[in-house]
């Protein structure tokens, strides 16, 4: 087994994000096999020297990624990569565009909470009119070049306030962690092949009618019920998709 690594706490990178990079890295090497749990929330936390909702964050990016999933009262396990579905690696969209020497940017449009349309309450599988949502609208640039637009929308709780420094890096999984009463324990990513709206267009720097990549992602919680969802659109012409062993990811 190799050294592990330590993460390093002075690094513009999340915290959270470092400890999924090296669980990852366990996973893939084998040192954590499918089916194998995961050390405890408490563990890694004391570990690492970390808080528990930092853990929580780190185990949730790698739920959404696929590679882990967890049970009610049990634990977090290993998944088993399949190689008839897609899933879709971990990197997100700034590690991967520092990892290629190129300066990201994240532009937060919109955050505002609102009332539950027909739309939303599909989503989330409920009835109430007076639901409301913390609603996001981002921009993810490198080097001051837009590439992928992202509305997501998480079920508000009032006691979780807004930080400005937690949407430097907003994944869903990480919003709904950080502005919800809700553990996410389970994601499901639809892909899709579209073209790009008069907004897309608008806000993405391109042709409407462009070709883009649509993700559409679902959190939910322990009973299955969704508490995050949102849509990001990835401009056609900066990215592909490329399996290896049994993972994907986008290029």
């Amino acid at each position: 087994m190799q050294e592990e690594l330590k993460i390093d706490k002075n690094s513009v990178i999340p915290i959270y994000y470092q400890l999924a990079r090296l669980l990852e890295g366990q996973i893939r090497r084998g040192e954590l096999k499918p089916g194998e749990a995961l050390p405890t929330e408490m563990e890694l936390a004391a570990r690492y020297q970390i808080s528990r909702m930092t853990v929580r964050k780190a185990i949730a990016e790698l739920v959404a990624a696929g590679m882990v999933y967890a049970q009610q009262g049990k634990g977090t396990f290993v998944a088993v990569p399949k190689l008839d579905n897609i899933v879709f690696e971990l990197n997100n969209f700034s590690e991967e565009i520092k990892q290629r020497g190129l300066r990201f940017n994240t532009t937060l449009l919109e955050a505002r909470i609102v009332r539950a349309d027909e739309q939303l309450k599909e989503k989330f599988q409920i009835n109430d009119d007076n639901a409301r949502f913390l609603f996001f609208r981002i921009v993810l640039s490198a080097e001051d070049e837009p590439l992928a637009y992202e509305r997501k929308y998480t079920i508000y709780t009032k006691s979780k306030p807004i930080l400005e420094s937690e949407l430097q890096d907003p994944t869903l999984p990480g919003l709904v962690t950080a502005h919800s009463d809700y553990l996410p324990v389970s994601s499901k990513k639809v892909l899709q092949v579209s073209v790009s709206t008069d907004e897309e267009a608008s806000i993405l720097g391109i042709a409407q009618g462009s070709p883009v990549f649509v993700i559409e992602q679902t959190i939910y919680d322990p009973e299955l019920k969704p508490v995050g969802w949102g849509k990001s659109v990835y401009r056609g012409d900066r990215y592909k998709l490329t399996a290896y062993d049994g993972w994907y990811r986008k290029e």
